[in-house]
Formats: structure tokens, C-alpha cells, sequence
């Protein structure tokens, strides 16, 4: 498959890099790069060693990207489900994709960017990277991303954060669970590359059933719980905070409930 938002490089141990490729809307996850994140997943990434997930430029994910949000404002009832239902598979495939999966995080993690976060197996985040739930600014909330983040976090952990849309360091990153550690930017790769080194001495089979297995024992994740959070995505943007949210930032002026 030729990718247009993605750019993937393999080398000779078949550790393959992802490196989502849209730097000038800072990795924004469009329907474009979701599409082609689910065919990842399905294609290259389940057959490789590992696969290390990063992004280009400044900032790993942004998030949504906010002109495909805004079309779901425009959008019918069946078309706001058939994306939301876009998204959602995209990070199931992901999170069962059979090959470990290593996120490099840096410059930012921001609303969907925590949950690309929170669906690999192991983050390591540079310690200048912000990250933020920041979906409630623009009056929906992290619904599709939610049982990844749950997940990963806990309850008592995510409330901290999930609700406010406050913006907070590497180090209670790794406090709330989101990244395993936080290191210096300098370091960053080897940081990674410390993460994919175990998974060239080990069988590949073994490595993908202990991986189902873990999935399979934690947190339920199964299709009425990624059903329902396409509910409660598709309710969000049928509000009008959602509708006033997304203006306000587009025409970059405070939301009304500011």
C-alpha cells in the first residue's frame, strides 16, 4: 500500500518504524491517517519483530484533526457513526495487532495522541513533552480513546487529568502510567531502542500470544464497550458545546463558557 500520511522504514533485524507524517497539522489524526493506520496494522505491522511508533517534526499526535471534527459537526447521524466507528477500529487494530508495539513520544501527546500513546504496549516520552486530554476545550470528550486510556491509567488516575483538559509534564506522565519513563531528548532513542532490543531474542509467536493473553485478562475491551464509546463519541459531536467548542478554536477566539 503507498502511504500518504505515514512513512515506515524497515531494517534488516525487521523492526519496523512508523513515523506519522503530517508535521504541518502536527500529526492530526485525519480520516486519511486513520485509514492508513488500520491498514498498518493489518499489513506491515502484524508481521514485523516490532514496530516503533513516532512523529514527525515537533509535536508525535495533536489529536484529532479538527477540520475532519468539524465535518462530523456538518455531518448526519449515520455519518458522524461511520467515522467515529473509523476511529474506533483503527485503535483496536492497533492495541491487538500481534506485534509489540514501542511508542516514541515527543513534543506533545494532545486528546487522541495520549490514546496512540496508551495503545502501545510500552511509551517512552522525552521529558520537555506536554501532554493534555484536551477534548472538553472544545466541548466533546476522549470517547473512542477511552477504554485504551482507562486501561492503562485506571480510574482513579485518569480522573485526575481526563476531565480538565489541563495540560501536564513527562513526569506525571509517567506518575499516571501514560509513558513508562521520561528521559532527555537526547536520549530518546536509546531509550527505544532499549525497549526493542528483548523482543530479537524471543520467539515472535510466543511474544504475539502473551501479548493476546495480558489483553485477553485485562480490562474488558470488547465490541459493546468500543460500541458504546462510538455512542457517546457520535452524541458529543451532535451537542452545541461541541458545535461552539470547534468554531471557537477555528476562528481562535474564547469558547463561550470561557
Amino acid at each position: 500500500m503507498n502511504y500518504e500520511t505515514l512513512a515506515l522504514a524497515t531494517d534488516d533485524r525487521g523492526v519496523l518504524t512508523v513515523t506519522l507524517n503530517a508535521p504541518a497539522r502536527r500529526n492530526a489524526l485525519s480520516a486519511r491517517m486513520i485509514n492508513e493506520l488500520t491498514a498498518l496494522a493489518e499489513a506491515e505491522g502484524a508481521s514485523a519483530r516490532a514496530v516503533v511508533l513516532q512523529g514527525a517534526g515537533e509535536v508525535f499526535c495533536a489529536g484529532g484533526d479538527l477540520s475532519w471534527m468539524q465535518a462530523q459537526i456538518r455531518a448526519d447521524r449515520e455519518g458522524r457513526r461511520v467515522e467515529a466507528r473509523r476511529l474506533a477500529g483503527m485503535l483496536d487494530a492497533l492495541n491487538t495487532m500481534p506485534s509489540p508495539l514501542i511508542g516514541r513520544i515527543q513534543g506533545g501527546a494532545y486528546g487522541g495522541g495520549i490514546g496512540m500513546a496508551c495503545i502501545c504496549d510500552v511509551a517512552v516520552a522525552a521529558d520537555t513533552t506536554l501532554f493534555g486530554f484536551t477534548e472538553t476545550r472544545l466541548g466533546i470528550i476522549p470517547a473512542t480513546i477511552s477504554p485504551y486510556v482507562l486501561a492503562r491509567m485506571g480510574e482513579g488516575r485518569a480522573r485526575q487529568v481526563f476531565m480538565s483538559a489541563r495540560v501536564f509534564d513527562a513526569d506525571e506522565a509517567v506518575r499516571l502510567g501514560i509513558v513508562a519513563r521520561a528521559v532527555p531528548l537526547a536520549d530518546l532513542d536509546a531509550a527505544v531502542e532499549a525497549e526493542v532490543a528483548p523482543y530479537l531474542k524471543i520467539a515472535r509467536g510466543a511474544a504475539a500470544r502473551a501479548k493476546a493473553l495480558a489483553r485477553s485478562l485485562g480490562p474488558r475491551i470488547d465490541e459493546a464497550v468500543i460500541e458504546a464509546s462510538i455512542d457517546r463519541l457520535v452524541e458529543a459531536w451532535e451537542s452545541p458545546e461541541a458545535e461552539e467548542g470547534i468554531a471557537a478554536f477555528l476562528e481562535k477566539r474564547p469558547a463561550r463558557w470561557v
